[in-house]
């Protein structure tokens, strides 16, 4: 076993400025010793909340029930504060025994603490429907209502107080767990590369490597780190399917994505008109790819070139220029943007540094109204970086303009919550386009673009294609085994592809690395969702000048205190309409378009 320094010794050596980049986590807590007394407060709350409250709720007058929303609001953001300090502090080391340690006692006491609660959504969603109708209706609970009008409409799925004590505590030591679990694997594996020890995010990061040989090498890698751990990874997928199908049988859900629909606040028709949309415009996907594929000069397009570089796209940008690009662009949107994109920066909201047993991938947390979101991410200076730096940081405003709205209606369903930071890449984006005058290298930056835009739109709906024939075969067919789920992922992935690009034997085995399925099922359609209704906004944008700024501003505060249609459709979109998905992938039509005509220019140039 290595040691942490042979570890470190084995990372990535290209130097980005970003070695030193490390969130400060003080502003919750200065130790650990005020994260246990907070854990104390909460228990003592919850229990007085518990005895002033229990069996009341459905006598309660608007004031009344306002203030007792107060109370459970306080409560919440106590707890969630606790529980965003241990998972934070695990989520840069999940190889420390003590931090992972930490996060299970957090855990454990969140779940103990809550389950004092559960009660009172249970109470108002018994509450008669005339009584509830005039309570949303009153003044009084304005600031509320978006969050009482959802808890009516999960009512048909709760059980009764006891049975949702009992799901809430084994959550802890069930799918939580096997999700720490896989986590902590992922994050345990290391790549065998040119006789080097590489972290998931470094190997990865190869394939946008302009060498052929670098990205192919690195494919196998990566799958041969996969394979070996093949069986753990099948089995926390089968147990975690189990689990869910399980959930939703209790619960009467109809089928696997009928909860995450209700959670995201959509109809099922809306979301099946999403798929069918997207899967019905694949030959987009086979254009794009053949096109590209001349732009490389090669005679088959393989999996791992799908992001191969064209011309000065694999341009690197250290840690000052990225926060310097990022800062401007959003700042030239609207100052305000400006200015708290640069708190993060200074107040050392972000984690970006790369590190032995770190988690991979991107994230912004929302942490607590009040307090302020945070960002990892693990940088190495590709210019993809500086575009995931932009979304987390579209997230990140998004969090921290949303908190005036409170902890229970801050958090916007997942359909929404990817538009802020969609929208901050493509403000980075056209920045970009701006300044770059040479043809070849606004061709080399447009692909670029339409790479991310086709994993993002296409590949998530492949995905969710996936995700749809695995929930159900588990809960038809029983157990599956490894080879099933390589076959699933295959043949949904060759369908997005349709001939235009050669997906490799060793290819099949990576659907067992990617967090959503396992974290939250049903997530990926909502990647497809943001980025086409992020096409619209950006229209309007286009459309309207520096008048829309102050409008988005206003969608970002809203939050989730309404219904997602709602709120968008102040800026002039209506998502109820069936043609709106088709106009955003004719915007992506275009873009494709575009390039095209961008390559045919530069051919007749260079002739």
């Amino acid at each position: 076993m290595q040691t942490k320094r042979e570890q470190i010794d084995t990372m990535e050596t290209t130097v980005t400025g970003a070695e030193s980049v490390h969130w400060d986590l003080t502003d919750l807590y200065t130790d650990q010793a005020a994260l246990d007394r907070d854990l104390e407060t909460a228990a003592e709350e919850a229990g007085a909340f518990e005895d002033r409250y229990r069996g009341r709720v459905a006598g309660l007058d608007a004031g009344g029930l306002a203030g007792a929303l107060v109370a459970y609001e306080r409560l919440h953001d106590r707890l969630g504060r606790a529980y965003t300090y241990a998972y934070l502090y695990w989520s840069t080391d999940t190889g420390d025994p003590a931090r992972g340690a930490l996060l299970q006692k957090v855990r454990e006491a969140y779940t103990q603490i809550a389950q004092r609660l559960i009660f009172f959504r249970l109470e108002w969603a018994a509450v008669d429907d005339d009584r509830a109708e005039a309570l949303l209706a009153d003044p009084l609970l304005a600031t509320y209502r978006h969050y009482l009008e959802l808890e009516r409409l999960h009512r048909r799925h709760l059980l009764s107080e006891p049975e949702e004590k009992i799901l809430s505590e084994k959550a802890v030591t069930g799918r939580g767990a096997w999700n720490r679990f896989f986590d902590e694997t992922l994050g345990a594996m290391r790549f065998t590369l040119d006789g080097r020890q590489m972290t998931q995010q470094e190997v990865l990061a190869k394939l946008y490597e302009p060498d052929r040989e670098v990205r192919r090498t690195a494919a196998l890698a990566f799958t041969g780190g996969l394979e070996a751990n093949l069986r753990p990874l099948t089995f926390i997928f089968n147990t975690i399917l189990a689990d869910k199908a399980s959930d939703d049988r209790l619960r009467g859900y109809p089928h696997w994505l009928a909860a995450r629909n209700l959670e995201n606040e959509v109809e099922d028709e809306m979301v099946q008109a999403l798929i069918e949309a997207v899967t019905g415009r694949y030959d987009l996907v086979a254009r794009f790819y053949r096109l590209k594929r001349r732009l490389l000069g090669l005679d088959e397009l393989f999996d791992y070139d799908r992001y191969a570089p064209v011309g000065e796209a694999d341009t690197r940008y250290d840690w000052d220029a990225a926060r310097e690009l990022v800062q401007a662009a959003y700042a030239d949107f609207h100052p305000r943007l400006g200015e708290i994109v640069e708190q993060f920066f200074e107040k050392r909201w972000i984690d970006a540094a790369l590190a032995p047993n770190k988690r991979g991938g991107a994230f912004s947390h929302g942490a607590v109204p009040s307090a302020h979101p945070y960002i990892l991410m693990n940088y190495t200076g590709k210019i993809r970086d500086v575009q995931t730096l932009a979304h987390e940081l579209g997230h990140g405003v998004h969090q921290y303009l949303s908190r005036k709205q409170g902890v229970l209606q801050a958090d916007t369903p997942l359909t929404t919550a990817e538009t802020a930071s969609v929208f901050g890449e493509m403000l980075v984006f056209q920045r970009l386009m701006q300044q770059e005058q040479d043809p070849r290298n606004r061709l080399a930056m447009l692909v670029g673009k339409i790479d991310d835009t086709i994993a993002t739109v296409f590949r998530q709906v492949a995905m969710n294609r996936f995700e749809d024939r695995m929930h159900t075969a588990r809960r038809t067919e029983g157990e599956l085994p490894p080879e099933w789920f390589c076959e699933a992922w295959m043949d949904t992935q060759r369908a997005m592809f349709q001939g235009s690009v050669t997906l490799g034997d060793h290819y099949r085995f990576w659907w067992s690395y990617i967090p959503h399925f396992l974290h939250t099922p049903g997530y990926v359609y909502a990647y497809a969702f943001g980025e086409l209704l992020v096409l619209a906004l950006y229209a309007r944008y286009r459309e309207e000048g520096p008048a829309f700024a102050d409008k988005y501003i206003g969608l970002l505060e809203a939050g989730g205190s309404d219904w997602p249609h709602r709120l968008v459709g102040r800026l002039g979109v209506d998502l109820t309409d069936p043609g709106f998905w088709h106009r955003g992938l004719s915007a992506i039509e275009a873009l494709i378009e575009q390039a095209e005509a961008l390559a045919a220019a530069s051919t007749n140039g260079a002739e």
